[in-house]
């Protein structure tokens, strides 16, 4: 207990307030947060709603607010430093330099703190779904958790404003939505699962054999009291509200399938249906979607009832999260008073034939396209771009590992000899350009932080400059910080975050080995500060158009290459691995060149003198690109 009361005082949950509405807190991503907290009963965290505007009314806002948490209301100004750096919702530790901020870091976090103090709860802890990984992936790389997490809140909260007029156009992500739930769901049992609903279709009236004895007559109980006819449920809905309800695990059966059941080819068997929003179960998914789903459809129920029909498989969800435990007690604790919606026909997926081809892949037929890096690099050669270095500014320069205190070099994070000499070799390079670059009271961001194995480094030789450390893992974050620790390191904080999260200002920012667009990211991010930035890209084969970029990214490679064409010289960036035959691995590394030359070039044309540099030793790492840029 005494551990829990530590952490009762020294955890702190900030989340943005602007204005309530419907008995709702706004914005959404504060909704979501005291959903989860209600839904979890969490009373480990001190809960803070920052002001966004200076006129709200206080007295009103405390009846609103659920008095199971206990919470402050403050200015932005009081925000910790640290805090001021990031959008919330946020969590921070005490002493104030390790922050965890946005909405589904900060939400899988407090499950998580949740269950620690009540390991009891696991009903809490299976919201984080199968291997604990439901909104883990960051909304850069996974469409799905920015979809959750960004796109659908600020599309409904945009939805609201414009819901002043007779006729506020239908979101676009709520379309994606209902096509989501409409596709069949993939879990990790899919054959064993749709093999018993072929047993259940071929044997109506039968029931499931999922549910049985003890387990059967617990969930039948519950649903008829509720209204609700067990037996006439899908096989997706029994495993579902078995997993719910029952702590124990689901009783084994050792009569062996009908023969033809056995047999039954995979594409034969009937695909299975969602029940909630990832697909079979109940997740965190679904709490995130709850109060934003919840505010759509009362403006639908009330301007735009005859759309509703063109939504059932979102109705259909949105009656049935009602019937999960503990959901409308939470949810009414939150201002959420669900609504009673009409039985609504399962829709074809006519609606969603646009969306499908708005989403089309890019130039599938072009006739100008030839494959291979050879033509496109002779195209580029013909328009007068070529593999071109800038020279190392100085190859022989090295730390005095020796001299260095054991916590800083990265043999610290437990990595190989080998591995952890070629670090040494990788960090060499950086860290001569940006203590070059740095002045006294610089800020100085390490994105894609990893173990901090760049920003330790920077912040014991910078004791004068202020270091951040961003990255999304959670325990290589936590091992950064014990380094830091060891070192007694006063100048650096810790951000566990998705970059769009960060808001700071800063004067150079280092990312080493930045998969795919992270690079780009990065780059981005820099150039929006205006700050200096020294990257070292990673895993070209992973990059892609995204909802922010757009390849090739400057002007001149535009005018050269199509989509298709870059995407060529991407694969084969990927192509310089040690163990390849020195011919494939030269072009590989000239691939690469390119490549960043492209970055450079578009980071040229927004007002920065860039380099592309080679590090040394060139062996520290298949990938041993650096651009450098610096704003003019």
């Amino acid at each position: 207990m005494k551990g829990i009361k530590k952490s009762l005082t020294e955890e702190y949950l900030y989340l943005d307030f602007s204005h309530q509405k419907e008995g709702c807190i706004f914005p959404l991503h504060t909704s979501v947060t005291l959903f989860l907290l209600s839904y979890c009963d969490c009373k480990i965290f001190k809960v803070c709603l920052v002001l966004t505007r200076e006129s709200t009314d206080i007295p009103l806002l405390k009846n609103i607010l659920s008095q199971d948490v206990e919470i402050q209301i403050i200015s932005r100004q009081k925000l910790p430093p640290i805090v001021q750096s990031c959008c919330l919702p946020a969590i921070v530790e005490r002493p104030e330099d390790f922050c965890r901020a946005g909405l589904a870091v900060v939400l899988r976090y407090i499950i998580q703190k949740s269950y620690e103090a009540d390991p009891s709860k696991k009903e809490i802890l299976e919201l984080l779904g199968f291997k604990k990984t439901c909104l883990k992936a960051c909304a850069e790389v996974s469409q799905w958790t920015r979809l959750c997490e960004f796109t659908i809140p600020l599309a409904i909260e945009n939805f609201l404003k414009e819901s002043a007029d007779q006729h506020p156009t239908i979101p676009e992500e709520i379309l994606q939505l209902e096509k989501k739930l409409s596709e069949p769901v993939r879990v990790h049992n899919d054959d064993k699962l749709r093999r018993q609903k072929l047993k259940q279709q071929k044997a109506p009236g039968a029931g499931s054999s999922l549910v049985k004895g003890k387990m059967q007559s617990k969930v039948d109980r519950q649903k008829t009291s509720e209204g609700l006819d067990s037996s006439s449920k899908s096989l997706e809905l029994k495993v579902a509200f078995s997993k719910l309800m029952v702590q124990e695990e689901p009783a084994t059966t050792t009569n062996r399938e009908a023969s033809h059941i056995r047999k039954a080819k995979a594409s034969d068997l009937p695909p299975l249906e969602h029940v909630f929003a990832e697909g079979l179960y109940f997740t965190l998914a679904d709490i995130v979607l709850l109060p934003c789903i919840h505010h759509f459809l009362l403006i639908i129920c009330k301007k735009l009832s005859e759309k509703l029909v063109e939504f059932p498989l979102l109705s259909a969800w949105y009656q049935r999260i009602q019937e999960v435990p503990r959901v409308k007690t939470a949810a009414s604790q939150c201002g959420i008073h669900f609504l009673h919606l009409p039985a609504l026909l399962t829709s074809s997926n006519e609606q969603h034939s646009n969306l499908n081809e708005a989403t089309g892949v890019e130039e599938q037929n072009d006739p100008s396209f030839v494959g291979g890096p050879r033509p496109t690099m002779t195209k580029l050669m013909e328009k007068g771009i070529e593999v071109m270095f800038s020279p190392h500014p100085c190859p022989t320069w090295t730390l005095d590992w020796n001299s260095l205190p054991a916590a800083v070099s990265p043999k610290e994070g437990k990595m190989p000899y080998d591995r952890a000499l070629r670090k040494q070799q990788q960090l060499n390079n950086l860290v001569y350009v940006v203590t070059n670059q740095a002045k006294p009271g610089d800020r100085i961001v390490d994105f894609c932080s990893g173990g901090g194995h760049v920003g330790i480094v920077l912040a014991h030789m910078l004791p004068a400059c202020q270091v951040t450390l961003i990255e999304n893992k959670e325990l290589s974050l936590i091992r950064a910080k014990k380094r830091s620790d060891e070192l007694g390191l006063s100048n650096i904080w810790f951000i566990q975050a998705n970059m769009e999260y960060f808001t700071g200002m800063f004067n150079i920012g280092v990312a080493l080995h930045a998969c795919g667009v992270a690079t780009d990211m990065v780059i981005e991010h820099c150039i929006k500060t205006r700050a200096s930035f020294v990257t070292c890209p990673c895993c070209y084969g992973f990059i892609q158009n995204t909802s922010k970029f757009n390849f090739p990214k400057s002007e001149q490679f535009k005018k050269t290459l199509s989509y298709k064409e870059h995407m060529i010289l991407c694969r084969f960036a990927d192509q310089t691995a040690v163990q390849l035959p020195p011919q494939r691995r030269l072009i590989g590394k000239q691939c690469m060149c390119l490549v960043d030359l492209d970055r450079a070039r578009a980071a040229e044309e927004r007002g920065y003198s860039v380099q592309v540099i080679s590090m040394e030793p060139e062996s520290c790492s298949p990938k041993n690109n650096m651009i450098v840029g610096v704003p003019i």
